[in-house]
């Protein structure tokens, strides 16, 4: 299935996922939550490389909703390119998107979804103006 990428979210980060046999259900297919898994992989390592991992004694991001459309099925063995956008950049939260296929179907979504982060004083509790390098990213001014 094709999917069109709307003009607003702006590509950030991709990477490999093996498909492990562990990810599949009895069914013999992907087990919908190993989608959401994948999902977190990709957030959480381009969190780390823009220097923005979440620290319990500080401040961080937080996921505060999750979703993702099921297109295909995906079986193993094989290895996903995932692919991260971003947009929506307000005070606290921004929105993230990815798209996931195999490597041997280039172009082919199996899956797509996203969440909506924001971020927090962990200690607090309490939602906290994204830093500077975080919205220049997010917003698309890098």
């Amino acid at each position: 299935m094709k999917i069109e990428i709307p003009e607003k979210k702006k590509f950030v980060y991709e990477m490999l996922i093996p498909i492990r046999w562990g990810d599949m259900d009895v069914m013999g297919h992907v087990n919908n939550c190993s989608y959401f898994r994948y999902l977190e992989v990709i957030r959480v390592d381009w969190t780390r490389s823009i220097g923005a991992m979440p620290d319990p004694k500080g401040d961080g991001t937080v996921i505060i909703n999750a979703f993702c459309n099921f297109y295909k099925q995906l079986e193993y063995p094989g290895d996903l390119l995932v692919k991260m956008y971003v947009s929506d950049a307000a005070r606290t939260t921004f929105e993230t998107w990815a798209t996931m296929e195999r490597v041997d179907q280039p172009g082919v979504i199996y899956a797509a979804g996203g969440a909506t982060v924001i971020w927090v004083d962990s200690p607090a509790q309490k939602a906290k103006s994204l830093p500077d390098h975080v919205r220049k990213i997010v917003s698309g001014l890098d």
